[in-house]
């Protein structure tokens, strides 16, 4: 069944809300129409009003939408790339400590053998003075 359109609207008569990231016009029922750049992006010329059942053609340049990226495709490519720099970060921290680790348990056996060698000669010393 075709879809009935209540109206056909041009973008530019919508009202962009930056803090929703959508496109709205008013619906005769109170609310709004509403779509958002993604959609116009991927070809979706249907604003809908979520609280009745009127729907409008949204009229648009599909070519100014094409390249759109929402910002949770943007952040996306981001966090992969600062997941990356992250990464190499840990490598090069991790290489440091290991090495660290390594200092350590040298100078724990130095001090171990230090140890058994002072309790070695506080024993012979003990021998000593028991003849």
């Amino acid at each position: 069944m075709p879809e009935t359109f209540y109206d056909e609207v041009d973008i530019e008569d919508f009202t962009w809300d930056d803090k929703l990231g959508i496109y709205h016009y008013p619906c005769p029922c109170g609310d709004r129409f509403e779509i958002t750049k993604s959609q116009l992006r991927d070809g979706d010329d249907v604003a809908r009003c979520p609280s009745c059942s009127l729907i409008i053609r949204v009229q648009y340049e599909w070519d100014e939408y094409e390249d759109y990226e929402t910002d949770e495709e943007e952040g996306a490519v981001e966090a992969d790339e600062e997941k990356d720099e992250s990464d190499a970060q840990l490598e090069k921290d991790l290489s440091k400590l290991n090495l660290k680790e390594g200092e350590q348990k040298e100078s724990v056996a130095v001090r171990v053998v230090g140890v058994e060698k002072a309790e070695k000669e506080k024993a012979l010393v003990n021998e000593k003075e028991l003849e």
